[in-house]
């Protein structure tokens, strides 16, 4: 989604961003995050929860996770083409404030109906392929390592194919090496899974 574009869907996070200066933010650092915290909801959920295909959630991310994030696609070290030119001169200290307040937001998971089948399968393959080394044994995620319990099914496969493919520039090199040759069947088992693991 191009930046001009962002007008549509900006009502609904200007009152998240309005309520959330209204309860802590003051002064100079609130008008700093606000009209950012109005981009972000577009594609991110004016909550953190995303509601758009193929866009992650944010709310209950770990805090440096997503403060690294960011920082990788100012610096243009991560390509994202609907988020090109968004953080161009966010300042370090707006970057920790935005990765701080996603990080402090209650997660609501999107995940529809459940076949047991693939829960079952993701289950354990997650397990057999080790994701709670990293990602914690209840894919909380922690430091660098971001929260995969609950987060957008589609997502989470999407991401995961990238992963398999190297094609996510900017992103853990492990993780290309941990999907190497899954099949595209248990990558879907194991986003089923993860989606439906409460967050």
């Amino acid at each position: 989604m191009r930046r001009s574009g962002l007008l549509q869907w900006c009502a609904p996070g200007l009152g998240a961003a309005l309520l959330w200066l209204a309860t802590g933010a003051t002064g100079a650092f609130a008008q700093s995050i606000a009209p950012r915290l109005a981009q972000c909801a577009a594609c991110h959920g004016a909550d953190g929860n995303s509601q758009i295909k193929d866009f992650p959630s944010l709310a209950g991310q770990p805090r440096v996770f997503l403060e690294n994030q960011l920082v990788m696609i100012r610096e243009g070290m991560r390509d994202i083409p609907a988020m090109k030119g968004s953080l161009d001169g966010v300042s370090d200290a707006d970057i920790t404030a935005l990765a701080q307040h996603y990080a402090s937001l209650p997660v609501k998971s999107t995940s529809g109906p459940q076949n047991t089948a693939w829960l079952e399968r993701g289950r354990q393959l997650a397990s057999d392929m080790r994701c709670g080394i990293c990602h914690l044994p209840n894919y909380q995620g922690r430091e660098q390592m971001p929260r995969l319990a609950g987060q957008r099914e589609d997502y989470l496969l999407h991401s995961m194919r990238q992963f398999r493919s190297n094609q996510a520039v900017g992103r853990d090199t492990l993780m290309a090496a941990a999907l190497y040759g899954v099949s595209d069947q248990d990558l879907q088992a194991m986003a089923h899974f993860l989606a439906r693991t409460p967050p």
